[in-house]
């Protein structure tokens, strides 16, 4: 499934060129994350183009030398430049940093990391927590849930509103997907 995973991603032309371009990004820790990756493995399942309704490219990268925000906007322009031929929506991060600013805008509390895999692991539904980076793919809850669209709350991040929202708006792109109830812990 994995290999199966890999090929459906970089069918996505932009997917394709951000890979084909990773040494030159030059991000520390870094991984191509989310919705790019299973959004077009959901078009490709309905028979849309792999681009369809893919509002950003999320990057991923782990510096807890700079947890400003001046910092992570640096690299962002850098990225952006690196890859502004694609007209993309790119959207990087610094995983060092979420935890200064995830309480304020979600309205949740939320740990500090230790690494990119770290917030991978914390996206709100287990079947979406995935990152790939050239030779190296990470899914910690596997692949299996992603390709069955099953969508649940994620026990690590228990954030019961945050993930109704989440599921109701990838529902409405692909209806086919099956959204169980939030499980509070």
């Amino acid at each position: 499934m994995e290999a199966r995973f890999l090929a459906d991603v970089r069918r996505n032309p932009h997917n394709a060129c951000i890979l084909d371009r990773w040494d030159t990004l030059q991000l520390p820790d870094g991984w191509l994350v989310a919705g790019c990756l299973f959004q077009t493995v959901w078009n490709q399942l309905s028979g849309r183009p792999p681009t369809a309704d893919i509002h950003d490219y999320d990057l991923f990268y782990f510096d807890p030398h700079d947890l400003s925000d001046a910092g992570e906007r640096a690299v962002q322009q850098r990225v952006d430049a690196l890859l502004a031929d694609q007209g993309i929506t790119l959207e990087v991060c610094n995983q060092a940093r979420v935890h200064l600013w995830y309480p304020s805008h979600f309205g949740e509390p939320y740990p500090r990391l230790h690494s990119s895999r770290d917030g991978i692991d914390r996206f709100l539904i287990p079947a979406t927590c995935v990152g790939v980076a050239p030779g190296r793919l990470y899914a910690p809850y596997g692949l299996e849930g992603l390709y069955a669209g099953e969508l649940t709350m994620n026990p690590r991040i228990p954030h019961a509103a945050l993930y109704a929202r989440k599921a109701a708006s990838y529902q409405a792109r692909w209806p086919w997907l099956r959204v169980a109830p939030a499980a509070m812990p």
